[in-house]
Parts: C-alpha cells; structure tokens; sequence
C-alpha cells in the first residue's frame, strides 16, 4: 500500500489555510462530496453541532467529483473526496487526510467463494472472467457492480486495481447502499463499497483479497490491498471562514478522530 505522509498533510495543511476573523455565531458551514463518506461526515457534523449550537453543519452528497466542482465554484466550503487529489487538481485545492478506508469486496451471502486474487477481480470488472466457477464458485454468471463515473470510490478502485477506465459494469450505482442492495437482489453478483458500508449483516458477504480481510487493523498496516485516503479539501490559498477553520480543526482533534474510528475507518491519529 502506497505510504501516506499523514503528519506531514495535517501541518501543511494548519499552514496553508487560516482563519478569518468573525464570529462563529448564527453561520453555517457547507460540505460537498462523497457518498461514500455521507455517515462519517454526518456523525462529525452533529459531534462538531453538539459542542457549537449556533453552527450548522449543511453536507451534501453527490460524489467527490461534485464535492470539487462546488468547492471551485464557492459553493461549498470544504470538499470531501475519497480518493486522491490529481496533480491538476493540486494547482487549486488544498487537502488533508482525514482517515483511511478500504474498498470492501461483497458478494450474495449464498455465494461459496470466500475471496478472490487481485488478478482475478481485475479480471471479473474487466469481463475476462464471466462466471464464477471460474474462480471456484458455482456455475453462476458474474454480475459486476461498480460505481458512477462520478464517484471517487470508483476512481479508487479501479486505479488501485490498475484497470482505470477498462472495467464492464453490469450496473452502475451512486451510492454504496444502491450498490449493497443490488448484490443482495443478485446471487451472482459482486461489488465494492467503502469499509463502513461492507458492516456484517446477513444480506452481503465481505470476502477477502490475497488472503487477506478488509478491517482497521490491516488497512492501518497495510496490508490490505484495496485502501484509499479520505480527504477534505478547500481553495488554494484562501483563508477559510472562521466556522469552517472550526469544524476542520474538530475533524483533526482527538474526540473526532474517534467519531471516525467509530464509524469503522482508520484515524489518522491513534
């Protein structure tokens, strides 16, 4: 797993972005970006609320794509991404690390195949791979169910995968529980949501990549393959309003680091 120099983001980060002078009284702050992160962000949100009554913490979820377009746009204050920023992105934005996440593989609960090879998966999204006997499962055809084009848990993935642009998708959804619910309603199907949606329940199966599961602990040592950072992003240069400094610095602080823990992602403070 590619090393993230997380220490290293958050100062840069205290540094490049400031606060303006003003009240933090009667304002509200505006968030945009990945679904994939929606119950992360909303847990923060009323964690961040709890302690700061007058601040209203307003997200919307459209996809880290949109989450960059409203930040660019002043339409939003801070972005959030699931995914890395692109080198042309960096000319205008300033992000931090705020966790870690893995992208979780599901499969239908009566599906015998307990986990795949990289290979194989970049197979199955790539259509060289058509049915699950294929890879010591049931004589099944393959479903593969990924993301919109606008997602950063897609972006991730296939980048991670290194089949960027090259997946055949049998569905397509716009959000984690849309993927979830598709592979509950197909045996052969198989999808990829982010750590916290792939919770144990009996609707789905997690199953493990190089023999190894997605949890905290191996995406925290790196050792599960699948793992991304979760970044929130601002302008370049420009000092953030008073609220929103507030609220990031909240994100960064040791009780919402444990918000985030709780919500089954990887701090990046312990």
């Amino acid at each position: 797993m590619k090393p993230y120099r997380l220490a290293a983001a958050v100062v840069a980060f205290a540094l490049l972005i400031g606060c303006r002078q003003g009240s933090l009284e009667q304002t509200a702050v505006a968030l945009s970006g990945s679904s994939s992160m929606e119950e992360v962000v909303r847990a923060l949100g009323e964690g961040f609320m709890e302690r700061n009554a007058n601040i209203i913490i307003s997200p919307q979820f459209g996809g880290s794509s949109q989450g960059i377009r409203d930040v660019a746009d002043g339409k939003a204050d801070i972005g959030n991404i699931s995914r890395e920023l692109t080198d042309e992105e960096k000319k205008d934005l300033d992000g931090v690390t705020i966790a870690l996440d893995g992208i979780a593989i599901i499969v239908h609960p009566d599906n015998r195949v307990a986990g795949l090879t990289l290979r194989q998966l970049a197979d199955i999204y790539t259509g060289k791979v058509r049915n699950w006997d294929q890879v010591g499962g049931a004589d099944l055809p393959i479903v593969a169910i990924g993301r919109d084009a606008a997602s950063g848990t897609r972006t991730s993935f296939e980048a991670l995968l290194g089949v960027s642009g090259q997946c055949l998708y049998g569905q397509e959804k716009d959000s984690s529980g849309g993927i979830k619910i598709a592979v509950e309603a197909a045996p052969g199907a198989v999808g990829y949501v982010s750590l916290e949606a792939a919770k144990a329940d009996s609707r789905t199966k997690k199953i493990a990549l190089e023999g190894v599961e997605a949890s905290e602990k191996t995406i925290r040592d790196g050792d599960y393959p699948l793992a991304r950072p979760l970044l929130m992003v601002v302008p370049k240069g420009e000092p953030l309003p008073m609220a929103a400094q507030a609220f990031l610095d909240y994100v960064l602080s040791q009780e919402g680091q444990e918000v985030i823990r709780s919500q089954s992602l990887v701090p990046v403070r312990r």
